[in-house]
């Protein structure tokens, strides 16, 4: 999938994988896509509960080898 701007937060617990994911689409124009890398496993529902609050669309989320990617569009 293409998208416009990449977060790494990998090694980081709850709340940072948000608060950072949150920092970065403000940052970026509506309809751009952020691809965030997570480990922490309650990022997925973080994710999905975020989509949700803010509006902004989870167009994916995939684990593998407990590495989490995730695809937001901004609203």
């Amino acid at each position: 999938m293409n998208f416009d701007k990449e977060l790494d937060a990998r090694g980081l617990n709850c709340p940072l994988p948000i608060l950072r994911a949150k920092k970065s689409l403000a940052e970026m124009q509506t309809g751009q896509v952020l691809r965030i890398m997570a480990t922490d496993p309650g990022s997925v529902k973080d994710f999905a509960a975020f989509a949700k609050q803010t509006g902004n669309e989870l167009l994916s989320s995939a684990e593998n080898n407990k590495e989490f990617e995730f695809y937001m569009k901004r609203k």
